[in-house]
């Protein structure tokens, strides 16, 4: 018994590391206003006019600037007029949006 657990372990080890190199990363403010001086992505205010006029009324909560898959994303949650909590996503070099769901 303890040999078939032990393959197991190690499955769902590998899995987890695997996983966690796919995650996406943050950056920070520095490396946003470098991206955004050389003009691979669009600036945060013109993606969050977009993300809040599809909630008009909703307040902005948090703005993070994320690379995924070698892609640059913004994530935009917002609160909306009904107190729901909207997870928006955009596309931070070409302002299409990604994601638009309630936020778990």
């Amino acid at each position: 018994m303890i040999s078939l657990l032990r393959p197991a372990r190690y499955l769902a080890l590998t899995l987890l590391a695997v996983c966690s190199l796919a995650a996406a990363r943050d950056l920070d403010q520095d490396e946003a206003l470098k991206l955004r001086q050389k003009g691979v992505i669009l600036p945060l205010e013109q993606l969050l006019e977009t993300a809040l006029g599809r909630h008009p009324g909703a307040r902005l909560l948090e703005a993070e600037l994320e690379e995924d898959d070698e892609r640059y994303e913004y994530e935009v949650e917002l609160l909306t007029k009904d107190g729901v909590v909207r997870e928006v996503k955009l596309d931070a070099s070409t302002g299409a949006l990604l994601k638009d769901e309630e936020d778990d």
